[in-house]
């Protein structure tokens, strides 16, 4: 059993104390200016794996290099999404829901800045044929959206495994599981600048792939030790990981869902290409028994992930306050 089983139901920052490095915790009081990088071609690697959970509990984010995407395909796929933000309003939604909040999203009063294509079930070829169907995309935007979904897909869920056999969970088969793409426009112009893109959200699902705009910044995660914003800065050819919702539930407390937003930077417009790996498809979210015993009680009821879903959208709760609805 691993070590930091008994710290478990400790508070946040007394579980940080207790197992992590002090070097780590240097590190972060500073406000690093860069978030850890986890290289996947090393990911066998027990300090890697270290420093896979230590990332997950204490900043419930991280960067991963050496992930199989290639720049080239990462580079197709941003153009590809622009193509889809060109077109007409009226094609636009025909991008309807499948699954609550999982379709087209226009400006709002909240987030007038921001619009937004979603893609479920990403894991599915043939749900990714149809969302490209219905958009009328070209034979080459198909083609590119197809390859990268398959191919952000097989990181993601190699992740997710990987983040379990760190917590020493061998038997967790994450390749099931439902999956969302979302993909994002912050139309941001000269007298944004300064405001907010996307208010303060957790995600609400296990794992979140996030390509990133490499020329235009924003993204700021919430220190949960200072309280204090951080600006992510891109870096060219990784991948950004943030964990959400279902993965402190699934973790029985462990995992942190990482509070972040988008700040307007520039008078530039921001895309990004976000993939969520959400939950069980058919079962509901729990923590496994091995993270359950007398000295570590399940902390959060079961649910079905859609259920949670619409919670959010009810409550109206998007930095994950929603969770204390569901404690034991």
């Amino acid at each position: 059993m691993h070590d930091w089983r008994g710290d478990i139901t400790l508070p946040l920052n007394e579980r940080v104390s207790n197992y992590f490095s002090p070097a780590f915790l240097k590190s972060n009081k500073e406000l690093m200016a860069t978030l850890p990088v986890i290289n996947l071609a090393e990911s066998t690697d027990q300090n890697q794996k270290k420093k896979l959970l230590e990332a997950s509990c204490y900043w419930g984010c991280f960067r991963v290099i050496n992930h199989g995407i290639p720049g080239a395909l990462q580079s197709q796929m941003k153009a590809s999404v622009r193509a889809l933000f060109d077109l007409p309003d009226d094609v636009k939604r025909r991008n309807t829901d499948v699954i609550h909040g999982s379709g087209y999203m226009g400006f709002t009063s909240k987030n007038p800045l921001y619009e937004a294509f979603g893609l479920y079930d990403a894991s599915s070829l043939t749900d990714v044929d149809a969302f490209c169907s219905l958009l009328d995309a070209s034979s080459h935007d198909r083609e590119t959206i197809k390859t990268y979904a398959t191919k952000s897909h097989e990181v993601i869920v190699q992740l997710a495994t990987k983040l379990a056999e760190s917590m020493g969970l061998n038997d967790q088969n994450f390749g099931t599981w439902q999956c969302q793409f979302r993909f994002n426009k912050y139309n941001f112009t000269q007298d944004s600048v300064g405001s907010s893109g996307v208010q303060i959200h957790t995600d609400s699902g296990f794992l979140t792939l996030l390509q990133e705009d490499e020329c235009v910044g924003g993204l700021e995660i919430l220190d949960p030790g200072s309280g204090s914003y951080v600006e992510v800065d891109p870096l060219p050819g990784s991948i950004l990981v943030n964990l959400g919702d279902v993965a402190k539930v699934w973790s029985n407390g462990l995992l942190h869902n990482v509070k972040h937003r988008v700040q307007c930077k520039a008078a530039i417009p921001r895309f990004s290409i976000a993939l969520f790996l959400l939950a069980p498809k058919d079962d509901k979210v729990e923590a496994p028994t091995a993270l359950v015993d007398s000295d570590h009680p399940r902390m959060y009821q079961t649910f079905f992930y859609n259920d949670y879903r619409k919670l959010l959208a009810d409550l109206e709760l998007r930095a994950g306050e929603a969770l204390s609805q569901l404690l034991m």
